[in-house]
């Protein structure tokens, strides 16, 4: 179809809705919903609290400097960070009188690097993690899916898509920095797995940020405790020496170790 109109389009949606087998959307709950917008609201606060210290900074090192203008963003930037305190208060209340998230969120928590702001953010622009039926539509929607460059003899970059929920990505950032520097175990090998094999320490924090968000997705779905030391134990388990011509190799589950 070339052309670009209603009927068109409701044409492609009604051909769409016969030909695949599409699940029926749920919407947000109230909770759900409420957390969305004080998630999102608490994201625009900081975008705007950096925006004016940035202003400050430009303004000390300028030629010329004003008073009247410094002290109009000091006063933003205090008004900023107490709306910031009064939304991370609504952000828990709400939680806390969750009968059904509380549990939940506290077990996400329990990752090192996974704050209660950040688990609030997962949780409400995933609805729950709700319509994801396996981790590879998870990491699709959160834009960790990696796209490949290659045609013939030409060989591109291979990277993430970067399409989906550009917020995960967001708040994922800081958290991988902090489950390195708490050593998380299974955060700390990928880490050290993928560096020592790419020698690029953003890719292998990506890495890190993608297993975040597929540990959180797990531990949410299946509703169990964390376990740090998890996939070391089911690695030494799944480990067998099968004979290959004569020789003996280590069979490792290593594509639920190295994938996620």
């Amino acid at each position: 179809m070339r052309s670009k109109n209603d009927k068109i389009d409701a044409q492609g949606l009604s051909r769409m809705g016969l030909e695949q087998q599409v699940p029926i959307w749920k919407p947000l709950s109230k909770n759900l919903y409420a957390l969305r917008l004080l998630t999102r609201q608490h994201q625009r606060l900081q975008e705007l609290r950096t925006q004016s210290t940035n202003q400050q900074h430009a303004l000390e090192h300028s030629t010329f400097d004003s008073s009247f203008i410094d002290k109009q963003l000091t006063k933003l930037v205090s008004i900023y960070e107490a709306q910031l305190v009064a939304l991370e208060t609504a952000i828990k209340e709400l939680i806390e009188q969750d009968p059904i998230l509380k549990p939940r969120m506290e077990r996400l928590v329990a990752i090192k690097g996974l704050a209660l702001l950040l688990v609030a953010v997962l949780v409400a622009e995933t609805n729950g993690f709700e319509g994801f039926t396996n981790q590879r539509h998870l990491v699709s929607y959160a834009g960790y899916d990696v796209v490949e460059n290659q045609s013939g003899n030409h060989s591109g970059k291979t990277r993430i898509s970067k399409k989906g929920n550009s917020r995960l990505r967001r708040i994922l950032h800081m958290p991988a920095f902090n489950a390195i520097r708490f050593n998380e175990p299974t955060c700390k090998a990928l880490y050290e797995r993928v560096y020592e094999r790419t020698h690029i320490k953003m890719k292998a924090y990506v890495a890190v940020q993608k297993r975040l968000l597929l540990m959180a997705y797990a531990l949410w779905r299946h509703g169990v405790e964390y376990d740090s030391l998890y996939l070391a134990n089911r690695a030494s388990k799944d480990k067998k020496i099968v004979p290959t011509g004569g020789t003996t190799q280590d069979q490792v589950a290593e594509s639920e170790l190295s994938h996620l």
